[in-house]
């Protein structure tokens, strides 16, 4: 049976405020019986530290759940704050929304 994934497509910046409102979709997801979240980053021009705050919180949340997060579509600008930061070492990124198909849900 395949997994309920529902997909998360933010843009502009990922700051405080859009960073809340993401939160805030997870964990309705999340009560809604989601299994698996996979936030496109592909319309994000640019993270910040409330951006980057909003994930990690959003992970942890994700995780209490027993369910799973994934990124995909990240640039430049955003690949780089998660290197220098080390969250590319705790985030499961996938370089296309492709890739996170044919590596995440086929196993299903």
């Amino acid at each position: 049976m395949n997994p309920t994934v529902s997909v998360i497509e933010p843009s502009g910046i990922l700051n405080a405020v859009n960073g809340n409102e993401l939160r805030r979709e997870i964990t309705n997801l999340i009560s809604t019986g989601m299994e698996i979240v996979l936030i496109d980053l592909q319309d994000v021009t640019f993270i910040d530290s409330s951006g980057l705050g909003a994930l990690v919180a959003a992970m942890q949340s994700v995780k209490q759940a027993n369910c799973k997060l994934f990124i995909c579509s990240v640039n430049d600008q955003v690949r780089m704050v998660f290197e220098l930061t080390k969250m590319d070492r705790i985030l499961q990124i996938f370089a296309t929304r492709d890739e996170f198909n044919s590596q995440v849900l086929a196993i299903q």
